[in-house]
């Protein structure tokens, strides 16, 4: 039986609160909301903080403000099934919709949260083991050791970004609020992460994701296809996330984002520059399906081979742009 470390628990009541303890803390302290993957790292031993900050009892980290026509400010501590369940999100942004529910299980929804899967950690192989497994190999660059198993050479951990909703906000246009003590700092989604799978997220550690905050829905269509072995609950293997703004049934601007594929989600340029000034025939779809299949370029860490992986990235690029063609 794995077990939880010894760690101290605190409970603040507001965001002032968390962020002041995340500053005295230091290093030593981290945010919990759900907790559904943090908790399963901590038994591994791959985070041992000395200090976890509750986010549970925050009404402002919760909820969902504005509408589809001004914007929706969402929660990062709303609980994963709540958005699942809401209209404005099924309706107006689908592609996020998708993403939150290919999700794990519906009881891990009931208690994982949106903010959680954003800063969801890294994964690999050789990484989501067992203290003891990890030991046995004398650890790997991510924790405790010094070498990159999966590429021996390499000077930076190669482990993936696994989550399903970071690359739909990259595509929706979606912007983080980060809260620090005294000072506040708003960035775009697609600026959250870095093609690094240790130092994976551009947050500070003494900062907390405050909010969501989702554009207009305005004349924007989007979609999310997910790559898993097992439809009902695994992570990940290949995400992607394509959004489109139709004028007169053609694509006037068109975004297309690649996960689980690199160390942070990736953006398909060519293939979204391609779709622009055209109808979304067959033709656009798989002209840009085709320029985005070299834009994934997924290594030997995860489930599937490599190059089936690859090839499935022009698939689900053409699956997910047909899911948003106009009827």
């Amino acid at each position: 039986m794995m077990r939880l470390p010894k760690f101290r628990y605190l409970a603040p009541r507001s965001l002032r609160e968390v962020t002041a303890l995340l500053a005295g803390e230091g290093p030593e302290a981290m945010v919990v909301a759900g907790g559904t993957d943090l908790y399963p790292n901590m038994k591994r031993r791959h985070q041992t903080p000395k200090t976890l900050v509750g986010l549970r009892l925050i009404d402002a980290l919760r909820g969902v403000s504005g509408s589809a026509v001004t914007g929706l400010r969402i929660g990062p501590a709303t609980t994963l099934s709540d958005l699942e369940e809401l209209a404005v999100i099924r309706e107006h942004y689908p592609g996020l919709h998708e993403a939150i529910h290919s999700i794990s299980t519906p009881i891990l929804r009931n208690m994982g949260t949106i903010g959680g899967n954003v800063c969801l950690d890294t994964r690999c192989n050789y990484y989501d083991q067992n203290y003891e497994w990890r030991r046995a190999i004398d650890f790997c660059m991510k924790c405790d050791g010094d070498i990159c198993w999966v590429a021996p050479g390499s000077d930076v951990c190669l482990a993936v970004s696994s989550s399903d909703t970071a690359p739909v906000l990259c595509a929706l246009g979606a912007r983080l609020r980060l809260a620090s003590r005294g000072r506040q700092r708003t960035i775009a989604a697609q600026d959250l992460c870095r093609r690094d799978g240790i130092r994976y997220l551009t947050k500070r550690p003494d900062e907390v994701l405050a909010a969501i905050e989702l554009p207009p829905a305005g004349r924007w269509r989007s979609a999310y296809r997910k790559l898993r072995r097992r439809e009902a609950f695994d992570f990940p293997v290949l995400g992607v996330a394509v959004n489109a703004r139709f004028e007169r049934g053609v694509v006037a601007e068109a975004r297309i984002w690649l996960g689980a594929v690199s160390m942070a989600p990736v953006e398909a340029t060519e293939a979204q520059a391609a779709l622009r000034g055209r109808s979304l025939t067959e033709d656009a779809i798989e002209e840009a399906a085709r320029l985005a299949y070299p834009r994934a370029k997924p290594v030997d860490n995860t489930d599937f081979t490599v190059r089936w992986r690859k090839e499935m990235t022009r698939h689900f690029v053409s699956e997910a742009l047909r899911g948003i063609r106009p009827v």
